[in-house]
């Protein structure tokens, strides 16, 4: 063994006698790992049941571990029930949706036996441009875990909205030359696409030329479109949100990306492609809250799986070698020479796992990350200056007003008509009828507010607020009452970001100082801190599982129907902006 300062931790009776034990050479054989920590080089040995998705066999074994690498895997005639399997990867995340730096998801990501993501920093690229991309890339660096990074394909993601930076052609170019840039990032403008776009198709050209893969960004496109849009070199799709939708697609070759977020849930419509194309298919989250990812992760996915009785190799095939090998990845799995990227299991049922190792790190250890909690920089991008309730006033034009309907579980939106109480002029929200006042206010920039309705947050009084909308970031609000959501939006504006909370005199903020999407703070209190602001949004009348995460895609204008930007109101099904009021 390497080195001198090192950590025995057991799996089995006892830890291996001392060389100088009495009883060294005529004990019982103990199954056992131990690592040296921090360092790598340090050889160990772990003891259980292989699970090896090559072979599609299980059988007890010892997996011998040097230099961050697996140097052998011993069949063995017995070994203690406990599970070795390659480590999860999430296909597809923005990290930046879990409100933490990467070294502070990487520490919760770590509980639930996840290794790696593949991920598009295309909300932070959204706010502050390559160097925000920078920046993802570096602060991922000073953890084991691996990061790999997509070169964000849509900034800004339309141009109908105000985003804080542009990443063109040569920027594109310039990200996909770092190795840790693997793919060009969804590829939202799919109008842009089918109509042969010379920029977008310059940017997938770029990703061609290194042999880097695209991803895509279709939500539900069909038929022909959906046929001249992969044809394009586009290779996955993470929005499918019906199984034919799905279905049809894999029928192309598309891999299609299982989402099971915060907020967009699809994984019971879309899990029986599990069965009909294993594969093509893989898992990811998209977008996970702090709370949501202390509770579970990819491995959420994989038991529920198995509930439904998906096979067991395909599943692990999908949850982890697939995006290993579709995006090229250097990450292990269970092979002998891969990197000693796995993880340890109690059974096969609920896939709760006892230890994490990445290049032969233990990074979690029954329940407890052992990655550590590291300060970062704090880039910003905020420029907003306060509102007064008056700011928010709507005139009353004699009519109906268009209102985006939300879903609870869905980024799709739906578009319905509602006529509102009218006080001095102006519309007001409706609670009885759940039709709040929406507002958009562009963060990098003194303008006004746009201001339109959205029914199904349930909120019975008080507003709430961020600076998470995607894509580009603005501060978003709703509530019952312009004071309160005033207020809330005021809150964001002074602490350059966060998420907030206004009802009279009681006011509450999770402050996210860095490009107003994250912060550096333990990704625990933070987890502590969201569950406790979505229980009192709840409180005040939130129905929503997930209200804010819903909030910040009510910006999302290229996943229809109705979403509202810092420009005004808009279509997502024609592309354009669409007045509020019309005669009724």
């Amino acid at each position: 063994m390497v080195g001198e300062a090192y950590a025995f931790l057991i799996f089995g009776q006892s830890p291996p006698p001392q060389q100088n034990s009495p009883n060294a050479n005529n004990s019982k054989p103990t199954h056992y790992f131990y690592a040296m920590m921090p360092s790598q080089s340090a050889a160990f040995t772990v003891s259980g049941q292989v699970v090896d998705i090559w072979t599609r066999d299980i059988y007890p074994a010892n997996v011998h571990v040097a230099d961050g690498r697996i140097q052998a895997i011993e069949r063995l005639a017995e070994a203690p029930m406990q599970y070795i399997l390659p480590g999860f990867v999430d296909a597809h995340v923005h990290v930046e949706s879990s409100m933490l730096v990467p070294t502070e998801f990487a520490r919760l990501a770590v509980l639930h036996g996840t290794v790696a993501t593949v991920s598009d920093p295309h909300e932070i690229g959204n706010v502050l441009g390559i160097e925000g991309v920078r920046f993802m890339i570096e602060n991922g660096r000073k953890v084991p875990f691996k990061f790999y990074f997509g070169a964000p394909s849509c900034v800004p993601a339309t141009t109908f909205e105000t985003a804080g930076a542009v990443i063109d052609v040569e920027g594109v170019k310039e990200l996909l030359a770092m190795p840790e840039v693997v793919y060009l990032a969804e590829m939202m403008n799919f109008p842009g696409v089918l109509h042969a776009d010379a920029e977008v198709m310059a940017k997938i050209a770029a990703a061609h030329a290194v042999g880097k893969p695209v991803d895509g960004h279709a939500p539900g496109l069909r038929g022909e479109q959906a046929k001249r849009y992969f044809a394009a070199g586009i290779t996955t799709d993470h929005e499918c949100f019906t199984h034919p939708e799905a279905f049809e697609k894999a029928e192309l070759g598309v891999k299609i990306l299982i989402r099971e977020g915060s907020a967009a849930k699809n994984f019971e419509a879309l899990h029986p492609i599990l069965a009909s194309h294993p594969e093509l298919a893989m898992l990811c989250s998209d977008d996970k809250h702090p709370d949501s990812l202390l509770l579970g992760h990819i491995n959420e996915l994989v038991a529920r799986a198995m509930m439904h009785g998906h096979d067991l190799y395909d599943l692990l095939f999908s949850a982890c070698a697939a995006p290993v090998l579709h995006y090229k990845l250097d990450v292990g799995l269970l092979r002998v020479d891969d990197p000693a990227d796995f993880i340890i299991v109690r059974d096969l049922i609920e896939f709760k796992p006892r230890a994490t190792f990445i290049n032969g790190s233990v990074c979690m250890w029954e329940g407890k990350s052992l990655l550590p909690h590291l300060a970062s920089a704090h880039p910003n991008h905020f420029k907003a200056t306060a509102v007064l309730p008056e700011d928010l006033r709507v005139v009353d034009a004699g009519g109906v007003v268009r209102v985006i309907v939300v879903e609870d579980g869905q980024l799709v939106t739906k578009s319905s008509i509602g006529k509102l109480p009218v006080l001095d002029g102006c519309l007001q929200s409706d609670t009885e009828e759940d039709i709040l006042k929406i507002v958009v206010l562009n963060r990098y920039a003194n303008t006004p507010p746009a201001v339109a309705f959205v029914q199904n947050f349930g909120l019975k009084r008080g507003a709430i607020a961020g600076s998470v909308a995607h894509d580009s970031h603005n501060i978003i609000a709703t509530g019952t009452n312009d004071a309160d959501i005033a207020q809330a939006i005021n809150l964001v504006i002074q602490s350059g970001g966060g998420l907030s909370l206004a009802d009279g005199e009681m006011q509450e903020l999770l402050p996210l100082p860095i490009a107003g999407l994250m912060t550096d703070a333990d990704g625990y209190e933070v987890a502590e801190a969201y569950t406790r602001l979505d229980a009192q949004a709840k409180a005040l009348g939130a129905t929503l599982g997930s209200p804010y995460m819903t909030l910040s895609f009510c910006a999302l204008l290229v996943i229809p129907a109705l979403k509202l930007s810092d420009k005004g109101l808009f279509d997502g099904d024609s592309f354009q902006f669409t007045p509020l009021q019309f005669p009724g």
